[in-house]
């Protein structure tokens, strides 16, 4: 059959408008790469205050996703690209757009995330900085307590100074959320932050707002506190259980047992949690608490009960419980 002229014209503009078509869908998928054929992973670094579309345009840089412009519509129309830390990570090349956001939300892939744990000392978070390669400059101790236990994300290049820097910034925002500048009482916002690093180290969270309603009935009664973390804070033997004889003599300022009062400055870095149980102490008449064993604190205003408590304390020592 033999087509005619307006035929052939028909046949033509349909085939020009199918490969427009075509052409369209193949530039659709070619803005970014195959679902599941990830390859070699690279590092992007991230640094702090970096934008959506400096991240997106070294993620195509470096082969990541086909298209900066596709990652940076995604970040822009999902929220939880705000949560993209700073730091290093590792991330798969020839992905898509939404799997590059994936491994760069994933803390397990971010090389420059630290946790500073709750009763951790001004030492202990030195020693996690330097652990973690952060350059070191010119280092100034920091009031001890004053690093806020959290997660940190740092980038690459950040000194050890930069770092307790934002930890101790964090410690203020934290402090001025949690009502820490307004003290408890007549007790000042600083030795409320001591009590709080006492009970950090010495009880259950649990137990928290108890012990502290403890510390501050000493207080009340010029009774020394009589704490074994403290002796440990000043002999540098913290995560021990006991003390001999001859540490509760130890020759310091931070030794509850020869002076009355509170320690110099707080002995760890408390958490949230410590802080709110020393502005809100549990009420109650307590003179004495003593954990018999792992997560078990008794507390009692008798010395005779709380004898009896110690000697109960001390065979579960011997007999292993607290290894």
């Amino acid at each position: 059959m033999k087509l005619t002229a307006r035929a052939k014209l028909i046949i033509v503009v349909v085939l020009i408008l199918l490969g427009s078509v075509i052409t369209l869908a193949t530039t659709r998928e070619a803005s970014d790469f195959p679902s599941g054929k990830p390859e070699d992973p690279v590092t992007i670094a991230v640094t702090p205050g970096e934008t959506g579309a400096e991240i997106a345009l070294d993620l195509a840089k470096k082969g990541v996703i086909l298209k900066s412009k596709t990652f940076l519509s995604l970040a822009l129309s999902d929220s939880r690209a705000r949560g993209i830390s700073p730091g290093d990570h590792t991330i798969s090349t020839h992905i898509t757009s939404k799997e590059a956001l994936a491994q760069l939300l994933d803390p397990k892939q971010n090389r420059g995330l630290l946790r500073v744990p709750e009763g951790s000392t001004f030492a202990d978070v030195l020693k996690l900085l330097k652990a973690a390669g952060l350059s070191e400059k010119r280092v100034q101790s920091p009031t001890e307590g004053e690093l806020f236990p959290a997660t940190y994300a740092f980038a690459s290049g950040t000194t050890i100074e930069v770092a307790l820097s934002q930890m101790r910034s964090n410690f203020f925002a934290q402090s001025k959320i949690l009502g820490l500048d307004s003290g408890y009482g007549k007790i000042s916002s600083y030795d409320v932050l001591k009590v709080a690093s006492l009970i950090q180290i010495e009880a259950d969270p649990t137990d928290f707002a108890k012990a502290a309603r403890v510390i501050y009935n000493r207080l009340a009664i010029g009774m020394p506190l009589q704490l074994n973390s403290t002796v440990q804070y000043a002999i540098h033997s913290q995560g021990h259980i006991t003390l001999t004889s001859n540490q509760t003599k130890t020759p310091s300022a931070y030794n509850t047992y020869l002076h009355t009062g509170l320690p110099p400055t707080p002995i760890s870095n408390p958490g949230a949690e410590a802080i709110t149980a020393a502005l809100h102490p549990a009420p109650g008449d307590w003179l004495y608490f003593i954990t018999v064993k792992p997560h078990e604190t008794r507390f009692t205003k008798s010395f005779k009960e709380f004898d009896g408590w110690v000697t109960l304390y001390n065979n579960n020592v011997a007999n292993g419980l607290f290894k």
